[in-house]
């Protein structure tokens, strides 16, 4: 974990690590003879009913190789031959006792290396010896950054300007100093912003000679869309590419097992270039690893119906964000209305289709939007790339309805069919009548 390699051993399989051309022995052997290799083992599994681990730990540095190995190598190798075929890999080891032996190995000779090529940088920055201010204020100089004004409520996320170019400039809780684990969500958050190189994302970095905590993103010049669509609800064209936009985003995310976690209009920034409207995905704070979380976090008004659940958050659970989004951009509205925190919603009742509300929705997006919205994940769109395929392909989107809706509203063509036949019938039965009448 980060730079700290954490062991437990029960037994005489070792734990070795090799550094800069010296081996260490990190693992503890259990003989009754400490002195005496070949003694009775003192513990292992199996021995007893309990058993008390030698538990490690050690500090990692890159370059470093560790190997995991049954007392059937380290038996027959001396420490000069470990040391050399260490880097080759633990397969080479292993063909080097069977040789020793003819290929008739006496006891079991199993070996596993790892190889520590570079370290996590977020144990890096986090033990970084930086400042957390309880506030800062305007006009404030900050490593040649001049904070012109807070953004958010919190007042720790600012516009800042150097050299006569606008940044954002977000800077780590203030109780971030006393509380570990939101020290770890900051750090995480300027990793992910740092290395989410997209253009679904503003340009961001870490300054090197920072004296603060804080990451530094590049200023979007635009409006968020959920103020843009309080004005009027998006076109359908733009909704579409609002669609496309959140999905590719997620498709990139997910490539590298990573979900966003907190979809919603609010975190998009809406801006113009040439004419066109341009999509950017500004929060990096709810990124997080696919099935991580198996909790509410998130803003509950998007959240998919399982997720109230306590399910973990999946590909389909951000389709359904996604899905309400979209919806609220094209029509001003939420699917199921404001949920508010710790309400636990029913979800019983049929969404009202987008296309009632905004006529100008063809049916075959209505469709795609009322699929990621489905309230049964199996019923729902899979995989991005299960919905992206509709919006490049509406000629083949099927029809999809609501199963609580009407028999009209899932079959119309039927309903006027069997209407027709009906009132064909009726009217047959009247002539009948008219005739014998007569």
């Amino acid at each position: 974990e980060g730079d700290r390699l954490y062991g437990a051993n029960v037994g005489d399989s070792r734990i070795y690590l090799l550094r800069e051309g010296v081996l260490n022995q990190l693992s503890h052997d259990h003989h009754t003879d400490m002195d005496d290799p070949n003694s009775p083992l003192s513990m292992a599994i199996g021995i007893s009913d309990t058993i008390s681990p030698y538990y490690f730990e050690n500090r990692l540095q890159a370059g470093d190789t560790i190997l995991l190995c049954s007392d059937g190598l380290y038996r027959d190798l001396s420490e000069d031959m470990i040391i050399k075929q260490m880097p080759l890999g633990g397969s080479l080891m292993v063909r080097t006792v069977s040789k020793m032996q003819n290929d008739d190995l006496f006891d079991d000779a199993s070996a596993l290396t790892l190889h520590i090529r570079e370290l996590d940088q977020r144990a890096r920055l986090k033990q970084a010896d930086l400042i957390i201010q309880e506030s800062y204020s305007k006009g404030e100089v900050i490593d040649g950054y001049r904070l012109i004004k807070p953004l958010v409520q919190n007042n720790r996320t600012w516009l800042a300007t150097k050299r006569g170019v606008n940044y954002v400039m977000k800077f780590a809780p203030s109780n971030a100093l006393e509380d570990e684990k939101l020290l770890d969500s900051f750090v995480q958050e300027a990793w992910n912003a740092k290395r989410l190189k997209a253009g679904f994302f503003p340009k961001a970095v870490i300054p090197s000679n920072r004296t603060h905590r804080y990451y530094i993103m590049q200023y979007i010049e635009g409006i968020s869309l959920d103020k843009a669509i309080a004005k009027k609800p998006l076109s359908v064209d733009d909704g579409i590419a609002l669609a496309k936009f959140l999905l590719k985003m997620s498709q990139f995310l997910i490539r590298k097992n990573l979900v966003h976690g907190d979809i919603k209009p609010e975190n998009i920034i809406l801006s113009h270039r040439k004419e066109k409207i341009v999509f950017k995905m500004v929060d990096f704070g709810s990124i997080c690893e696919a099935y991580s979380i198996a909790s509410r976090a998130g803003t509950p008004s998007y959240l998919a119906p399982e997720r109230f659940a306590k399910s973990p958050i999946t590909e389909q659970s951000e389709i359904y964000a996604i899905g309400v989004t979209v919806y609220q951009a094209l029509t001003k509205e939420l699917p199921f209305g404001e949920i508010e925190p710790f309400q636990n919603p029913s979800f019983d009742t049929s969404i009202k289709r987008a296309q009632k509300i905004n006529p100008k929705i063809p049916v075959w997006l209505d469709s795609t939007i009322l699929h990621a919205l489905d309230i049964d994940p199996q019923k729902r769109y899979h995989n991005y790339s299960e919905w992206l395929y509709d919006l490049e392909h509406p000629q083949s989107v099927k029809l999809y309805f609501d199963p609580n809706s009407s028999l009209l509203e899932r079959r119309p063509l039927l309903v006027c069919r069997i209407g027709f036949i009906l009132s064909l019938i009726a009217n047959l039965i009247l002539i009948v009548m008219l005739l014998r009448g007569g």
